[in-house]
């Protein structure tokens, strides 16, 4: 039989443990203005809000939701001037006139993303790719890691690592993740996506309705996102009279 004294210690570990977590929620909680970088369309919560988002993070039930991820198979892209071709191709994006030319743009702007000027960095995407197909998330968690590590300008890897922390249901890593992805391409709607769903997992519907409507900015006819934004409109602002 457990002593009073080893059950209280393990009670103050548990507590350490719970406040770090709290910690964690709250500096990433504070940070999502930070991820739309100049916009002032997504409000801070506030930092006394801190431990009661990490309350809810913890208690809500998790459904794994549609998250927007690249196509299996993408269009061969050269190496040329990334910056360049991915403006061009945000701009047409917006102004697509049909979905099968929507998209179209969208898969050639993700073989953009995944491409990476480091061979090595190619080399461990294609072994993520295969660990992912395995189900070893664990190990995709490590090979993404090596990858960001060595090229933290690689946007895609923070995005694939994202995914997977959501498909673990670490919404705090997926959540820092996708903020190091908006950081360096905030016209990432794959990530806009994935903020969205974890703002609706937790019950942050204003939030979520905020981040899809600026992920539908960039792209009008992206799947699904219009009918969420729709349900959520009605939800957040009511039904128009």
């Amino acid at each position: 039989m457990r002593s009073a004294l080893s059950i209280r210690r393990d009670q103050r570990r548990q507590d350490v443990r719970t406040r770090a977590d709290a910690d964690r929620a709250l500096g990433i909680a504070c940070n999502h203005v930070d991820i739309f970088a100049g916009s002032g369309d997504v409000v801070v919560p506030p930092s006394r809000q801190g431990e009661q988002f990490a309350r809810r993070v913890a208690k809500t039930p998790r459904r794994l939701g549609n998250w927007v991820k690249p196509p299996d198979k993408l269009p061969q892209v050269g190496r040329g001037d990334k910056t360049r071709n991915l403006d061009f191709l945000f701009g047409a994006l917006k102004v697509a006139p049909d979905d099968v030319t929507a998209k179209a743009i969208e898969e050639r702007i993700w073989a953009l993303w995944t491409l990476s000027p480091s061979d090595t960095a190619n080399l461990l995407m294609t072994r993520v790719k295969t660990a992912i197909e395995a189900k070893d998330l664990d190990l995709a968690i490590k090979l993404l890691s090596a990858i960001v590590k060595v090229k933290p300008d690689y946007v895609e890897a923070w995005n694939r690592r994202a995914t997977i922390h959501y498909m673990k249901k670490d919404y705090g890593r997926a959540l820092n993740d996708i903020r190091e992805v908006l950081n360096r391409e905030p016209r990432h709607f794959g990530a806009l996506a994935g903020l969205g769903l974890i703002m609706q997992d937790i019950g942050d519907n204003k939030q979520a309705l905020e981040v899809y409507r600026r992920a539908l900015a960039l792209y009008p006819r992206m799947e699904r996102i219009p009918d969420l934004v729709k349900t959520l409109q009605e939800k957040v602002e009511g039904r128009d009279i």
